[in-house]
């Protein structure tokens, strides 16, 4: 059971409307990083969550995410409350209506289609979906990607900081940044109070490929350091010479029962490619300039590049010398 207090957890002082920027902070109302994605996505974890100590810490902090919607959806609102009156009572002439109204970002929707106030959307109108969710069910993988939701949302609150001089809308965001700050520390704390907490699962690692750095990416720009050599890892450089990494022949294969078997060879023999034949397609029908070469088509002549040449000459104006 909820009960709603009808003060903010944050005071919110907005200096004077501004529709553009309101559609930007958006972004932590119905964005993939914003705040009612970390309220479900908690609420959710908080709900299944057998543990009484991370049951409790996970609807404290879910619970607190639908306060701090409320905080970015009334600056929101302040935002727009001028737009969102002209538009109303049609105050302004058709001309200055029209530009107010297209100040910037996705302002024109937010005034037309929500009237000003706070849409379930991101900055540029995009519905919020329950895919931004990402839990698993299991703490030591649910409490990593809550520990990144807090991380990245702490980076979308200082984007939004830059961008705006209104010292309450500073003022306010800074306290939303901070209050992510606080939640991933409570994650880690979390996450840490579980013995054997990585890898996350039950199943252990097999052990012939945890320690192993697949170097797949080679050539100039190699570099080395802690996350792929010294005693923790067993590097592999030559990959081709060690593929398969399991001995095997490295091809895929499966067994089929005898009428499979028979159903298997008549498709692939009716389905097979003739590499001899050269048919004349569509394409060749109704090729017209530029499009390559054809199917019999003479070799003689210029070459592509040749007529590629030519054309680009064609094409380029000329200049007098003076």
């Amino acid at each position: 059971m909820f009960m709603h207090n009808k003060r903010l957890q944050y005071t919110v002082r907005v200096s004077e409307p501004n529709p553009a920027l309101g559609s930007l902070l958006l972004e932590q109302f119905g964005g993939p990083d914003g705040e009612l994605a970390a309220a479900m996505r908690y609420f959710t974890q908080g709900i299944a969550e057998e543990d009484a100590g991370r049951k409790d810490m996970l609807l404290d902090i879910a619970t607190e995410e639908l306060s701090h919607l409320e905080v970015i959806g009334s600056i929101v609102a302040m935002l727009n409350k001028g737009a969102k009156g002209s538009l109303s009572e049609a105050s302004l002439e058709e001309a200055d209506l029209y530009m107010s109204l297209n100040a910037g970002g996705d302002s024109h929707t937010q005034s037309i289609l929500y009237g000003g106030g706070p849409a379930l959307t991101n900055s540029s109108g995009v519905p919020w979906t329950a895919a931004y969710v990402d839990s698993r069910g299991d703490p030591t993988c649910d409490l990593r990607s809550n520990i990144a939701a807090e991380s990245r949302a702490k980076i979308i609150y200082e984007r939004l900081i830059n961008i705006t001089d209104d010292p309450g809308i500073k003022d306010a965001l800074g306290f939303l940044m901070t209050r992510e700050v606080a939640h991933q520390k409570s994650f880690e704390k979390a996450l840490y109070s579980i013995q054997d907490n990585f890898p996350p699962g039950k199943l252990p690692g097999l052990s012939a490929y945890a320690n192993l750095y697949v170097n797949t990416s080679q050539g100039e720009g190699d570099t080395t350091g802690p996350w792929n050599s010294g005693e923790q890892w067993e590097r592999m450089d030559d990959i081709e010479g060690n593929l398969p990494l399991d001995g095997g022949d490295g091809l895929a294969s499966v067994q089929l029962g005898e009428q499979e078997m028979k159903d298997y060879t008549a498709m692939t023999a009716r389905l097979a490619s003739d590499p001899d034949a050269s048919p004349t397609t569509g394409a060749d029908l109704g090729a017209g300039p530029g499009a390559g070469k054809l199917s019999d088509e003479d070799q003689g002549g210029a070459s592509d590049m040749d007529e590629a040449k030519a054309m680009a000459r064609a094409q380029t104006p000329e200049v007098e010398e003076r």
